[in-house]
């Protein structure tokens, strides 16, 4: 499957969006995915490419936390594994699915998770003090990066949402540092259903690349802006994909 000019022209300015929203407060595959829907990608096909630009787009925001220590090594390495467990039999799940279901499944779950990402009332956690790495923590932290690991192979859009908020509620992180391990999870859970993909032939290689790197420009840009109301302009973007999508889906377009 060659990449055309127009899939550039629809994947990379949607991802660039994914990016900047992305960097504001979280949820940029709720619009990266739909937009190698759009782009005229099969389902399989669209979830292993956006797993190639959400892998480059990952790898950027990862080496940030790191960098301002805000992961525990000995806490993130038994996450990550979990992770890349979870993730592999995620994404080997979602590949025995029919395009068909697969795509009217996106209807069903991509409104639902962008009103999860979208309320911001599980972030309410004072605090951000490094957590303890002991056996509880680390238990605790490791299923919920396998659940939702599974849940990031399987589809994909809010998992870092989704795992900021089983980090700050059940493992009792400071959001910081619930961000922080969230995108080590995250980049390894793109890794992990990305390379699943790739053996399948469930990825346009070149595609999910320049829209990744699209991506992280608008990533960039996002995160160097001061947003007071962030969220609404989040909201009407991520609003205006999914109708797209949905009228692409539902008619054929």
């Amino acid at each position: 499957m060659t990449v055309s000019l127009k899939q550039i022209l629809i994947a990379c300015p949607l991802c660039f969006l994914a990016g900047f929203v992305d960097s504001i407060g979280g949820g940029g595959g709720i619009i990266s995915l739909p937009a190698f829907m759009l782009a005229g990608l099969p389902a399989h096909m669209a979830i292993g490419t956006n797993k190639v630009q959400s892998f480059l787009n990952t790898s950027m925001s990862t080496y940030r936390m790191w960098k301002n220590k805000k992961v525990v090594p000995l806490l993130a390495v038994p996450t990550v594994a979990a992770a890349f467990a979870g993730s592999w039999l995620g994404a080997k799940l979602n590949l025995i699915m029919s395009e068909k279901v697969l795509s009217y499944a996106m209807i069903v779950i991509l409104p639902v998770v962008a009103v999860v990402v979208l309320s911001k009332k599980a972030f309410a956690h004072k605090g951000d003090e490094a957590p303890s790495p002991d056996l509880k923590t680390a238990l605790t932290l490791s299923v919920i990066a396998f659940i939702v690991g599974m849940y990031d192979g399987f589809y994909g859009p809010g998992t870092g949402t989704f795992l900021i908020i089983g980090f700050v509620v059940l493992g009792k992180l400071g959001v910081g540092y619930a961000n922080g391990h969230a995108k080590v999870v995250n980049l390894t859970t793109s890794t992990a259903s990305m390379i699943v993909y790739l053996l399948n032939g469930q990825a346009m290689i070149p595609l999910g690349i320049v829209s990744g790197l699209a991506a992280m420009v608008g990533s960039y840009i996002g995160s160097g802006l001061v947003l007071k109301n962030g969220a609404k302009i989040v909201r009407p973007i991520i609003i205006l994909v999914l109708v797209l999508l949905v009228i692409k889906i539902v008619t054929g377009f």
